[in-house]
């Protein structure tokens, strides 16, 4: 069955960092590929980073040069870590899980973890 839990998020100063982490289950981990997504406050949710299907990451203007996606198979688990955090960056991050193929939206989400700059 589909699973996805999230970790990590907390409670950090600006410029702090943070490590997420996204715990998938065998199913998911090999029939989706694992997106990191997040939700501020009265704003629409936003995609963060993911790999391409060119095995490339791929990240939103707002988090390059600070954020970066990893993943471990053997894990079966996606990491994003976060330096120079910024309040903006103040948001319910998600995993989502996603055909591989560019294009297609999520099909399913985890519970999410907060992250709060401040």
């Amino acid at each position: 069955h589909v699973q996805l839990v999230e970790s990590g998020g907390g409670s950090v100063q600006p410029g702090g960092s943070l490590r997420l982490s996204c715990a998938a289950s065998a199913y998911t981990y090999s029939r989706y590929c694992l997106e990191w997504f997040r939700q501020a406050p009265g704003k629409e949710r936003e995609g963060v980073a993911r790999f391409k299907s060119n095995r490339w990451p791929s990240y939103a203007d707002s988090v390059k040069g600070r954020f970066t996606i990893s993943k471990d198979n053997s894990k079966m688990s996606l990491y994003q870590q976060m330096n120079s955090l910024k309040p903006e960056d103040t948001a319910m991050y998600y995993c989502a899980a996603a055909p591989c193929s560019d294009g297609y939206p999520p099909l399913y989400w985890g519970q999410g973890t907060q992250v709060t700059v401040s």
